[in-house]
């Protein structure tokens, strides 16, 4: 009969302890997948967004027209968010009558980077929760295992015969707990790490943008200086 009992019986037989482990570890499970459905969809938006940008940066496109498409939809963010903090910087510094060409690339670069933090920033949103979760979970599973045995051999220890019948239940309901750990922390980890490699590939291509970005406009703030001399 025992042989029989299902999953959510053991839940049931368990102890209290051992119950509200299974419940946290649940809801440990339920919060890390919302949050990788959420991260996934995050993240694979911006690196479409950034490969569409950039094949249309580096197509040739008039900068400034760039500038007021983008600017014109609103809110902007990923790698257009720093397309349009260097350019508007560029834009404010350039209408200085003493702007030097080394001012120019400073600011623009100052604000590139400002924004690409906050970018990084929200990429990596979720993700130390991710972590935590891949990283406490089997021992928290753990811990109602080891509630759950010692209760089992503690009531064994009352009875005057004991078999493995006796016994088996009580173990086997513990053993759900760190198998509700496992479950719960390796979708996290493996979620973590893949979103890591992304998000870290992502700030590279930000950064390499912003480093071309600013030789282009010092380039084109010195052109403008010479004509602006003669």
């Amino acid at each position: 009969m025992h042989a029989e009992l299902s999953f959510f019986d053991l839940f049931l037989q368990a102890s209290l302890l051992v119950k509200a482990v299974m419940l946290c570890l649940l809801g440990f499970s339920i919060a890390s997948w919302t949050m990788i459905i959420q991260r996934s969809k995050a993240l694979n938006k911006a690196q479409v967004q950034s490969s569409t940008f950039e094949d249309k940066f580096w197509s040739g496109a008039d900068l400034s027209k760039l500038y007021k498409e983008i600017s014109a939809r609103g809110a902007v963010d990923g790698i257009e968010s720093l397309f349009v903090a260097g350019f508007k910087e560029f834009a404010r510094i350039r209408k200085s009558p003493d702007s030097s060409p080394q001012a120019v690339i400073d600011g623009t670069h100052r604000a590139m980077r400002v924004s690409l933090s906050r970018e990084v920033d929200e990429l990596e949103t979720h993700l130390s929760f991710l972590a935590t979760v891949g990283s406490i979970s089997p021992y928290i599973g753990l811990f109602g295992t080891v509630w759950g045995i010692m209760n089992s051999f503690i009531a064994l220890g009352a009875v005057q015969q004991a078999t493995l019948s006796m016994v088996a239940p009580g173990i086997a309901e513990a053993l759900i707990a760190t198998a509700m750990g496992l479950f719960a922390a390796i979708p996290a980890v493996m979620a973590f790490n893949r979103f890591s490699h992304t998000v870290e590939k992502l700030e590279n291509s930000y950064g390499n943008f912003v480093e071309e970005f600013s030789s282009i406009l010092q380039r084109q703030s010195i052109a403008s200086n010479r004509t602006q001399a003669q």
